[in-house]
């Protein structure tokens, strides 16, 4: 499913609830530069098997909220530029992501809100700091 959506630019709605994703690996680049897209339902979304999450929702500047909480992280090793420069982002919820597995988080937040980036300080405990080097 890497790049599936990329540069879909003037995508503003996408509802993926009915996706079956148990055999995807790499979810990168998914919805790399959707600018326009505002909402997006992943709710069902299986990512159990992923690895790479990297540059997912990248530049995805439009989007306002998003509720990933039932993603499984467990396997994930890259989450580099997952939310780069999502500057509209002030709602996320990614309460149930486990990190320990993780290699990568460059960049993970740069260019969001300061206020989103206050509140996964704050509320993810287990979000290592690496996931806020580099960023301004």
């Amino acid at each position: 499913m890497s790049y599936m959506f990329s540069r879909c630019s003037s995508l503003k709605e996408l509802n993926l609830s009915n996706f079956n994703t148990y055999n995807v690996t790499d979810m990168s680049y998914m919805f790399y530069y959707c600018s326009s897209l505002k909402e997006l339902n992943l709710s069902n979304f299986n990512t159990i098997n992923v690895t790479d999450m990297s540059l997912m929702f990248c530049e995805c500047s439009s989007l306002n909220e998003l509720n990933i909480s039932n993603f499984n992280t467990n396997n994930v090793t890259d989450m580099s530029f997952m939310f780069y420069k999502c500057s509209s982002l002030n709602e996320l919820n990614i309460s149930n992501f486990n990190t320990n597995n993780v290699i990568n988080m460059s960049y993970m937040f740069f260019g969001c809100l300061d206020e989103l980036k206050m509140k996964i300080r704050s509320q993810y405990k287990n979000f290592q700091e690496m996931a806020f080097i580099n960023d301004n």
